[in-house]
């Protein structure tokens, strides 16, 4: 990902990303379905997850049904460091990651992290996602309540036992800490560049997998529902 500021240079950066041979964490993949069912009140609930460039991530949550609001942003680290320059050069504590407003009656959050680990994020890889390494591209999940903390450990270790992946889960759960947006320009950039090349590339393929494997939760129009 680069700057639009950045100009030609930015440009030819996210071309040769594109261009990259495909490694783990592109393909889609069966998530088994939760076996723990959440059981969250009635409404908005908020989650925060971290799975590699932001610009998909939301692009995905975005595009599903009873997800009211996907924000791209930066958790982990301090409030002075929550900027793209600065988190980019890998120097931070923060991840790339996007706080996800849902309404439990339309998507649970069980639901959330079988479509995340299905076309969003590989859990074997660390600190990388796709053609972004560092760890401020890994995947994490960031529950916002006790039922959050509870299904996403339960779902993590039904995972590891279900032999979809070959190799280890190396996935985790971060303590949530302050969330802080990213800039402007970071806010739905799939949708308002959907023929940049890293969106072509890394990111169209997400949503079309979510279409695909989850007809039922995918809805056309960006959030908000």
């Amino acid at each position: 990902m680069r700057r639009a500021a950045l100009g030609l240079a930015a440009a030819c950066l996210a071309l040769a990303a594109c261009q990259q041979p495909a490694v783990a964490g592109e393909a889609a993949v069966s998530a088994p379905a939760p076996k723990r069912v959440a059981a969250e009140k009635p409404g908005l609930k908020t989650a925060v997850f971290a799975g590699g460039c932001f610009w998909g991530v939301e692009a995905v949550f975005s595009h599903m049904k009873g997800v009211t609001s996907a924000v791209s942003g930066y958790h982990g680290g301090t409030e002075r460091s929550a900027k793209y320059d600065i988190v980019s050069s890998g120097v931070t504590d923060h991840a790339e990651a996007v706080k996800v407003t849902y309404d439990p009656r339309v998507v649970r959050y069980d639901q959330l992290l079988q479509v995340f680990f299905s076309v969003v994020a590989d859990p074997t890889l660390k600190n990388r996602q796709g053609p972004d390494v560092g760890a401020h591209y890994r995947a994490a999940l960031v529950p916002m309540s006790e039922e959050q903390r509870a299904v996403a450990a339960a779902y993590l270790k039904q995972m590891a036992a279900s032999g979809t992946w070959k190799k280890p889960i190396v996935t985790g759960i971060e303590r949530a800490q302050a969330f802080y947006p990213a800039e402007t320009y970071h806010q739905d950039f799939a949708q308002k560049n959907p023929r940049h090349p890293y969106i072509v590339r890394w990111d169209a393929p997400k949503v079309r997998a979510l279409k695909a494997m989850y007809p039922s939760l995918y809805k056309a129009s960006f959030t908000p529902d």
